[in-house]
């Protein structure tokens, strides 16, 4: 299976199309501030397109079926409802932005960290975490500043929390294995692929 196939950009240009409709909805309800959010989305999610050679395309889809994912909460509030919907809506968030910015984040080193496994690992969850928290302080921010209630209880924070570092773990692994995938010789890796053929030997 590979996680550079053309029919994941396709899906990805599709899910840019229904977010674009999401963004337009939200913004017929007035929701001005799910239309900001959703419009981020969707502009990174270009963003993230575009850069052809420097992501698999698996990343930009997983990303632009994030942004969808938080599109039905927030449009059609299922992030109101009962169920476990916002928890895995949280916890495939942070997978998907983990996944692409951390690919963005370390790319001059994915090389390096072929053949440093745990240490990847690490980094990545870590690199996850660190996102969710800072999503965590900004919604905090945001209740304060927009004089709302933006997060529930302690108890709904930490269990936010838990499912970002669940998101990000998940994130690594994904990452670990595309990472093989991307810096081995011949691959359409972009920066990845010309670093691995390197004479240099990284690993003294």
């Amino acid at each position: 299976m590979t996680t550079n196939w053309r029919g994941y950009r396709v899906a990805a240009w599709v899910g840019q199309a229904l977010l674009t409709i999401a963004v337009i909805a939200a913004v017929s309800q007035g929701k001005w501030q799910n239309a900001l959010a959703l419009g981020l989305f969707l502009a990174a999610s270009v963003v993230f397109v575009v850069m052809q050679d420097r992501l698999p395309t698996l990343f930009d889809f997983l990303f632009v079926f994030a942004a969808l994912l938080n599109a039905g909460g927030w449009v059609w509030g299922l992030f109101y409802q009962q169920g476990p919907y916002d928890e895995i809506v949280h916890a495939f968030t942070i997978f998907a932005v983990t996944l692409a910015l951390s690919f963005l984040a370390y790319s001059s080193m994915l090389t390096i960290f072929r053949d440093r496994k745990l240490l990847y690992l690490l980094t990545i969850t870590s690199f996850g975490i660190a996102i969710g928290a800072l999503w965590e302080i900004t919604e905090w921010t945001a209740g304060i500043v927009l004089s709302s209630k933006v997060i529930g209880s302690v108890d709904d924070t930490i269990i936010d929390l838990i499912m970002d570092s669940f998101g990000s773990v998940v994130a690594a692994l994904t990452s670990l294995w595309a990472l093989q995938e991307w810096t081995r010789p011949g691959a359409a890796g972009g920066k990845g692929a010309s670093i691995v053929n390197s004479p240099i030997d990284y690993r003294t």
